[in-house]
């Protein structure tokens, strides 16, 4: 199959292969005549429009025509711009049929139990600064542990540099010199039930306004709090905004029953830096032996917390990736567990479907409320979410926000919208939620973790090498060639969707069973073993 219509109602048509001028290809029945190169991913008009014609694909509005086209003619930049439909809350107005759950009924995963009832799919322990001041110290701490406790990864670019070097003094080197391979970790975990020691360093905490500092403060608060953190050590300086008794209580009010341990050293009361480190790693090496006492335990999936993004997206995100995510997002739900979607920018021109599986009035308001609030300080700013897709977006197929979006939420699946959280805010109700995020990619993952999420699923058309410290992400790419190029950070591949050898259920199935793998600690994603621990606070500036 070279083509597919993706809605009866959709006038472009997305090419899954090259196509070339010239060439006359069949859609259900009808037959178009290709006036120029049309590259995979992209899309090309059914009919010859007119200016002001609106463009439709997913069955939604995508955009306008701002000069005439005609049939098998390609989409772009300069013949269409963003547009999407209005939108209001008219009552739950949505039909859900659970998927079949039957393969997943009496499967487990074996996961870390926390006192509160929540389970988590990993054990780390945090170190954390108040204010970037401490970020010296931070470095110190973590260059001193993290070899010495087995959680360091060989660095082969050292070892690269090395063999240049010795190269070039036994005047060896040639424009040929062939990378040497990476050799794997090989060193021994001290703590065998700590799957890692994070330190998450940021530039807040003071110099900015009070409101970001008091954000920061819920952000690092909901990162103490994970069910995959055992416990933390925070370091702060004493005359921050972001004081420590303002985080302490941060993490009270996030959960007023919080036992794990929390460690925490002000520098200007403890005086020499050489102290406040040295107490802080003592302290904090006498709470890990404890913390290595948790062992995994077999949970019911309904404990598993399932964050969804997307980045690097491209042409054919929509169509394999991004859906099957969804079927394994929906089965999850059918399960009795949670799933995060996020990137508001990224739900422009899809608010109504939004809206039209929301039951409950308040979530609706809430989130038009935060969309409209959003939106307008992007323009304020003489921005706005139409400008929302990067160039690698345009240039592999995705040329409006409202075309990226309505692929974007495939990954969010089917189900009813139980809750629309901010950012920050924690997940209280099982099923489907809207989270507030940015679609920039770490600041989402960064915000999904904070409402709970404990499996992230990245999917990538394009190829992003990112994660989260504390939580596990697994990136999913779109195509194959992709999955065979940038092999060492993709640890799925849904190009068998578009090849037609599986179908989206299938997909989803076999992605949800690397969820539960990942879960157990069986399956180390590959962004785990990059050591990518990638956190961005958002700042609640402009950003998409």
């Amino acid at each position: 199959m070279k083509t597919l219509q993706l809605n009866d109602k959709d006038n472009v048509i997305v090419a899954l292969q090259d196509l070339q001028a010239g060439e006359t290809i069949f859609s259900n029945g009808i037959s178009y005549y290709i006036q120029e190169p049309i590259k995979e991913k992209h899309k090309f008009f059914i009919r010859d429009m007119k200016v002001s014609e609106l463009v439709y694909m997913y069955g939604e509005i995508v955009g306008t025509i701002q000069q005439d086209v005609r049939s098998g003619q390609l989409l772009t930049t300069t013949n269409t711009k963003h547009a999407s439909g209005k939108y209001q809350y008219r009552g739950y107005n949505h039909k859900w049929i659970k998927p079949d759950t039957s393969a997943f009924t009496n499967k487990t995963f074996r996961g870390y139990h926390r006192d509160d009832g929540r389970v988590g799919t990993a054990n780390y322990w945090l170190f954390i600064p108040t204010v970037f001041c401490e970020n010296r110290n931070i470095d110190a701490i973590k260059e001193a542990m993290l070899e010495q406790l087995g959680y360091s990864k060989q660095n082969e670019y050292k070892k690269f540099i090395s063999h240049l070097v010795e190269a070039y003094k036994k005047k060896e080197i040639t424009t040929n010199l062939s990378f040497l391979p990476m050799d794997k970790n090989n060193s021994s975990r001290l703590f065998k039930n700590i799957d890692g020691i994070k330190f998450l360093k940021h530039e807040g905490g003071c110099g900015g306004t009070r409101e970001d500092s008091n954000l920061l403060g819920k952000l690092l608060a909901s990162y103490i709090d994970h069910p995959n953190v055992a416990g933390a050590t925070i370091l702060g300086l004493g005359c921050e905004n972001l004081q420590m008794q303002i985080l302490l209580e941060e993490v009270k009010k996030r959960n007023p029953n919080i036992k794990k341990p929390i460690l925490h050293f002000e520098q200007q009361q403890v005086g020499k830096e050489k102290d406040l480190i040295e107490q802080a790693m003592l302290t904090t090496f006498k709470a890990l032996i404890d913390a290595n006492k948790i062992e995994r335990m077999n949970a019911s999936l309904d404990k598993l917390v399932l964050g969804v993004k997307c980045g690097g997206s491209d042409g054919f995100s929509g169509i394999s990736a991004n859906p099957s995510v969804g079927y394994a997002a929906d089965l999850l739900v059918a399960l009795g567990g949670s799933v995060l979607l996020a990137e508001f920018p990224e739900l422009c021109g899809v608010e109504q479907q939004m809206l039209d599986r929301m039951s409950n009035r308040q979530h609706a308001d809430k989130f038009i409320h935060l969309m409209e609030r959003y939106g307008q300080a992007a323009e304020n700013a003489g921005s706005g979410f139409h400008m929302n897709p990067s160039p690698g977006n345009i240039k592999d197929g995705l040329i409006t926000d409202a075309m990226k979006s309505n692929g974007a939420a495939k990954k969010g699946g089917n189900a009813p919208i139980v809750d629309v959280l901010n950012y920050t805010e924690p997940i209280k109700n099982t099923g489907l939620n809207l989270v507030c995020t940015p679609g920039n990619d770490v600041e989402a993952t960064t915000g999904k973790a904070a409402s709970g999420a404990t499996i992230i699923l990245f999917t990538t058309g394009l190829g992003t090498p990112t994660g989260n410290p504390i939580c596990p992400t697994l990136k999913i790419s779109t195509n194959d060639k992709l999955a065979e190029r940038m092999s060492d950070i993709i640890d799925l591949s849904t190009g068998e969707v578009i090849s037609g050898k599986k179908n989206i259920q299938e997909m989803g199935e076999e992605i949800l069973n690397l969820c539960i793998q990942t879960a157990s600690g069986e399956v180390i994603p590959k962004a785990v073993q990059l050591q990518q621990d990638d956190f961005i606070p958002w700042k609640k500036a402009i950003s998409l």
